[in-house]
């Protein structure tokens, strides 16, 4: 989940302090729709696995609680309620 965090405060410079896990990326403006597939090949390299676009909704990317339970596990998740 760290990298993850870490590139969410790349891509938003002027994002100061932690990321709550249940905050809204989507709504929040942390991910947008250019860097949405960029955000897409970052938790397929994290995790190991291919995402199939067919199979997932747009609420499995809006929080970082989401992001850990759906696509990085139990390590994810327990990582997400830390930031």
């Amino acid at each position: 989940m760290e990298q993850v965090v870490a590139w969410l405060h790349e891509k938003n410079p002027g994002l100061d302090g932690p990321i709550a896990a249940d905050e809204d990326l989507i709504e929040a403006r942390l991910i947008d729709s250019m860097d949405f597939l960029e955000f897409i090949d970052l938790l397929e390299e994290i995790s190991g696995a291919t995402i199939d676009l067919q199979e997932v909704t747009i609420d499995d990317f809006r929080t970082l609680a989401r992001v850990g339970e759906r696509f990085l596990g139990s390590a994810g998740l327990a990582e997400a309620g830390a930031e």
